[in-house]
């Protein structure tokens, strides 16, 4: 499923503190505009306001050329602090992974060979969308309280959701009862 108001950063800009810090490093510094070519959309807890301070700006996008996108990552942002690129395998797929930091935000560049709709982080951050906004304020405070005790995100979804096994798996199979 689509939800067309993650495909544009604009929300960020009206929305909390850490989200319109968010929104003016990503337009100072051009990186959607720089990542067009990959189709990016901000995932992870920035969007859905249950970032923590630290917390990392997320960007999925659509890779099908990991050498491509490694001398991309390379040519556009090894100047900036901290800057590593990796390629990995996840869930059987190679990725390639990008971290540096800007203005001491830390990046995260996530590319994978399929539509970001489709990838994992994406489908978390609708799913995670659902959740908060299907048991509001209280819930999400809860879930803020946990992640600030170390737990990770999906983990504290999992943990308050009452779900078993994997909490990634698990968060994703989890159906809204309407």
């Amino acid at each position: 499923m689509e939800f067309p108001m993650f495909k544009d950063i604009v929300y960020l800009k009206t929305g909390s503190e850490i989200q319109q810090r968010s929104y003016n490093i990503l337009t100072k510094f051009s990186l959607m505009e720089l990542l067009v070519p990959y189709n990016p959309i901000l995932i992870g807890t920035i969007p859905l306001d249950i970032a923590l301070r630290g917390s990392d700006l997320d960007i999925a996008c659509e890779v099908y050329d990991l050498v491509e996108f490694e001398k991309f990552c390379l040519e556009n942002f090894k100047n900036h602090k901290d800057y590593r690129f990796k390629v990995k395998s996840l869930r059987g797929k190679e990725v390639g992974i990008a971290n540096f930091k800007i203005a001491d935000i830390p990046v995260e560049l996530y590319g994978e060979g399929r539509p970001v709709v489709d990838q994992y982080g994406y489908r978390h951050l609708v799913k995670e969308f659902e959740v908060l906004e299907k048991f509001g304020a209280d819930f999400k405070n809860q879930i803020m309280e946990l992640k600030s005790k170390g737990l990770k995100t999906e983990p504290a979804f999992a943990k308050l959701l009452g779900l078993q096994g994997d909490p990634y798996e698990s968060l994703l199979n989890y159906h809204i009862n309407e």
